[in-house]
């Protein structure tokens, strides 16, 4: 525990000073509530509702700071440690090579963590957030986001030949869900046919647990959307645990 702490410290203050995580997770979901709290403020979701649009949405903001860490921190830090040759070097000390990935993946539940508590702040200080649902399936349906979301970036890092290829790949998954999921651009406004489109989407089916989540819905509203999240996660830790590039 005590080299694990010492590693995260490090790493930790290596990300700050890179602030592209300060950037996408932290600032990044603040104006996007910022601006749904301006245009939207406490208007109910829809007539008859009982609840406000930024509270439909607060679960989708939460992930951005899943998305980011998952799909573009995890994959590109993974593959730089493979390229500049740290996996191969802490292979032959006594730390265990899993702690370097064990590290990172911690360092971006942190920011995911802070993100959400940055978020209820704000939204409650200025908008009235109200949370409506079940603390403890709130976290669970976080944990139900954040596995799998994590497992593809340990997927894409685990596998990709460089970081460039990691970077390409990592852009390729990290957009269209930042965008289209209804992370930045709400669910509810998109055209029936787009959200039939979006719906295949992971991202997609996590909002929809952490909406459930904020708002106190049944679970049987997103039975397909916990099963599919179970799945991806499954797949994805196998595949990249059976062909994980440790150089």
């Amino acid at each position: 525990m005590k080299t694990f702490g010492k590693m995260l410290k490090i790493e930790a203050k290596l990300s700050i000073r890179d602030m592209n995580m300060i950037i996408f997770a932290e600032i990044m979901p603040l104006i996007v509530l910022v601006i749904v709290g301006i245009v939207y403020g406490s208007k109910e979701a829809f007539p008859g509702a009982g609840y406000t649009f930024l509270e439909q949405n607060f679960g989708a903001l939460c992930s951005i700071a899943i998305c980011a860490g998952g799909l573009m921190g995890l994959p590109l830090t993974i593959s730089e440690y493979r390229e500049r040759r740290i996996l191969k070097r802490f292979q032959v000390t006594p730390v265990s090579s899993l702690m370097i990935l064990i590290v990172p993946v911690a360092i971006f539940v942190l920011y995911s963590i802070s993100s959400i508590v940055l978020l209820w702040i704000v939204a409650k200080i200025f908008w009235g957030f109200t949370f409506r649902g079940s603390y403890f399936l709130f976290f669970a349906g976080w944990l139900l986001v954040l596995i799998p979301i994590l497992s593809i970036g340990m997927l894409v890092g685990g596998i990709a030949k460089n970081s460039k290829s990691a970077s390409v790949w990592a852009s390729v998954l990290y957009f269209p869900m930042l965008v289209f999921s209804g992370a930045t651009l709400p669910y509810e406004v998109m055209p029936g046919a787009m959200q039939k489109v979006v719906n295949i989407l992971p991202l997609t089916q996590g909002i929809k647990i952490l909406k459930a989540a904020v708002l106190g819905l049944p679970l049987t509203d997103v039975t397909f959307a916990i099963v599919a999240m179970t799945v991806l996660a499954a797949v994805c830790i196998g595949i990249s645990m059976r062909y994980f590039r440790w150089e």
